[in-house]
């Protein structure tokens, strides 16, 4: 079973660039404060700290 994390966007994704809004997007985040939960894999994890700037991670 793999571990999940709670990822929030607490920073607006606008003005950003392209690939730093396609890491957003790719979470499954749409707007400020919107939360989902991913699993912890290298590929989530490697968008996560890409912009990480701009997310809240907690452990799901």
């Amino acid at each position: 079973m793999t571990k999940k994390v709670k990822v929030t966007l607490v920073k607006s994704r606008h003005g950003r660039l392209k690939r730093h809004q396609a890491c957003v997007a790719g979470l499954g985040l749409r707007r400020i404060n919107h939360s989902v939960i991913v699993e912890n894999t290298p590929e989530n994890r490697g968008m996560i700290n890409k912009v990480s700037y701009m997310l809240r991670v907690e452990d799901a």
